[in-house]
């Protein structure tokens, strides 16, 4: 029994003594509520102002300079087909043509018809002087007349719409006829497209909108290339497109060596305006919040939040517009768990 006494009376004293200690340790704090806290180790750099050659960087799409499918306005059975496909065309150059025999029939009945009349009108204006016919019967032979004419130039201009020719020079592509198919102005008989210049349609954030103008130059990429190519702008939409928010731009460059092909994505470079006194920092540097972005910046041994607003960016660097100044330290690194005014020791970086 004794010893089952000392067991309790033991266990008592220790929660006693446990006791005891928290509530003293909870006094002290209470006591020192501003104890120094030791400093967290941190990278940092000065900021140096720098110049900086603002670009935009924006997706774009090859166009074809001029592309069209080819269709016929005539229907009728292709007799001749002269072109190559995949192959490069001139403009003005013969396509295919249409079987013509009926319009050339119907041309000739016309033309005899038209004769005819003009000899009518002659007569009924040598009449009409000598007063042997009325005002009347010499209009109506007159229009009889132009009306043969105008008989003739419509066959003409049907017999014309037989030949299908090429409006401008470029590559065609695959045919889908041959040579005796029956063709509609609804039949597609190829495409022509002109490669030797491309358009690229891309689209800049209205904010940008007015520092573009014409003939303005820029760069672009291709995907699974690395070669870099020139264009300039020659055309901007008038107006913001008010879903995107987006101005619509499009540029022209050269494509003599047949290089690029329409449809293809490209990475648009757009200069800006060159900044002389421009302030970069380390993307990690950076720390997005729920209202924009903030970095901390070392003063007098503590960290102190700095609400930021920024600009283009690199490949390493972001550029700040508002909010730091050149000689402020920032901290680059083992930023994520700092508060405000949390004490920091920096190591700067080159």
């Amino acid at each position: 029994m004794k010893v089952k006494y000392i067991v309790y009376a033991l266990i008592i004293l220790g929660l006693g003594t446990l006791i005891f200690y928290r509530i003293g340790e909870n006094k002290e704090e209470k006591k020192d509520p501003n104890a120094i806290k030791p400093a967290t180790t941190v990278y940092g750099k000065i900021l140096v102002s720098q110049e900086f050659a603002d670009n935009l960087t924006l997706s774009g799409t090859l166009e074809a300079n001029e592309e069209i499918e080819l269709r016929t306005e005539v229907s009728g059975v292709v007799e001749q087909i002269n072109f190559e496909e995949g192959g490069f065309v001139t403009k003005g150059q013969s396509l295919v043509k249409v079987n013509d025999i009926e319009l050339r029939a119907q041309l000739r009945q016309v033309q005899t018809a038209q004769g005819l009349s003009s000899e009518n009108a002659r007569r009924a204006k040598l009449l009409l002087e000598k007063e042997a016919i009325s005002q009347e019967e010499f209009d109506i032979a007159t229009a009889d007349f132009k009306s043969a004419q105008a008989q003739v130039q419509l066959i003409q201009a049907q017999l014309s719409k037989t030949t299908i020719r090429a409006p401008f020079s470029g590559k065609i592509g695959l045919r889908s006829i041959s040579k005796g198919s029956y063709i509609s102005p609804t039949t597609l008989i190829a495409k022509l497209v002109n490669t030797s210049q491309l358009k690229i349609t891309f689209s800049i954030p209205e904010k940008y909108a007015q520092t573009m103008k014409a003939n303005q130059s820029l760069t672009f990429t291709t995907s699974g290339s690395k070669e870099v190519y020139n264009a300039k702008i020659y055309a901007i939409e008038p107006s913001i497109e008010t879903e995107s928010r987006t101005l619509k731009i499009r540029a022209i460059t050269e494509n003599k060596d047949g290089k690029l092909i329409p449809g293809t994505f490209a990475n648009v470079s757009l200069p800006l305006a060159k900044l002389e006194n421009a302030l970069l920092v380390p993307t990690e540097a950076l720390i997005p919040i729920q209202n924009g972005k903030k970095i901390f910046v070392s003063v007098d041994g503590k960290a102190k939040e700095i609400i930021v607003e920024t600009g283009a960016r690199t490949d390493k660097d972001i550029l700040i517009t508002s909010g730091l100044k050149a000689g402020d330290t920032i901290l680059t690194s083992g930023v994520m768990s700092l508060k405000n005014d949390s004490p920091v020791k920096v190591k700067l970086q080159k």
